[in-house]
């Protein structure tokens, strides 16, 4: 039996929603046994191959003339930056509490979006964002802080900054006419050797181990490089892309379930309720006024 194009479509994307539910899981086990630095190597090589594998096999190697610059721009947020300072939050707080802040993204990109691609402010935006940070704080007042009993701040603004530049990355991406997969791999081979420096400067090079090669992968494969062409192909065989992109929202909350049976951490309903907070912001931002 034929699949048609709009179930294929759905399958991809439903898969790179199950992918990425695991990531936070796997960025606090990676951290465990590695320092930032290191995970971040690791990931930005295997994620770096993914992408070459895959631009070999589609012979989709070239990007514009005029994206060279882009591309090198783009490299050092991501995967330099982005994921440096995603990773020392997430190595400071919870995971519970970082994948939802991290999640935020989305409104930052909105706000941003109104100076630089000189998009409005709805009153649907507004509102959405009104209700996400509203989210945010109730996150922060309900959720269980542990035998520290406080948050850590520098955690807490780590991750909130994370936000600005990945927000900041994908608007940049709107100026590329090039294939995105052909543009994140001369990202990566620009970002892959400063997050080597980084490692050089800071902890050193990770051992060569078991522990490396698999978490390494996880970081790599998953949350860097097949889920990204799993979802880019899911929008490239649909024909409604907005019904599409409603999956995302199931994520964060697959993530909850495995932060609490594989890391252990213990989620009040408080933390869940704002996370439901942040999505339904998320989502009224995104609603087009008639």
């Amino acid at each position: 039996m034929q699949i048609n194009k709009e179930s294929q479509a759905y399958l991809y994307a439903l898969a790179a929603v199950l992918l990425w539910s695991s990531v936070a899981t796997g960025f606090k086990l990676g951290l465990a046994v590695l320092a930032v630095e290191q995970l971040l190597l690791a990931g930005s090589v295997v994620s770096w191959f993914v992408f070459a594998i895959y631009a070999a096999l589609t012979r989709s190697w070239a990007i514009h003339r005029g994206d060279v610059g882009l591309a090198i721009v783009l490299g050092v947020i991501n995967p330099c930056c982005y994921y440096l300072i995603l990773f020392a939050a997430y190595d400071r707080l919870p995971a519970h509490i970082a994948q939802p802040l991290n999640y935020t993204w989305a409104i930052t990109l909105a706000l941003l979006a109104i100076p630089i691609l000189k998009q409005p402010l709805t009153r649907h935006m507004l509102g959405g964002i009104a209700v996400s940070y509203l989210g945010v704080v109730i996150l922060l007042t309900t959720a269980d802080q542990g035998e520290a009993g406080t948050w850590d701040m520098i955690g807490i603004a780590l991750a909130l900054f994370s936000t600005v530049l990945w927000a900041s990355y994908w608007l940049l991406n709107t100026r590329s006419a090039s294939p995105p997969a052909a543009l994140m791999l001369w990202s990566f081979t620009v970002g892959t050797p400063l997050v080597l420096v980084a490692c050089l400067l800071g902890p050193g090079l990770p051992a060569m181990n078991a522990d490396t090669a698999f978490y390494g992968a996880w970081v790599g494969v998953i949350e860097m490089g097949v889920t990204f062409l799993l979802w880019q192909q899911a929008l490239r065989l649909t024909t409604q892309a907005a019904r599409i992109g409603q999956l995302i929202f199931l994520s964060p909350f697959l993530s909850l379930v495995l932060i609490h049976f594989v890391l252990g951490e213990h989620i009040t309903w408080g933390a869940v309720g704002a996370l439901l907070v942040i999505v339904l912001g998320l989502r009224f931002a995104q609603t087009q006024t008639s």
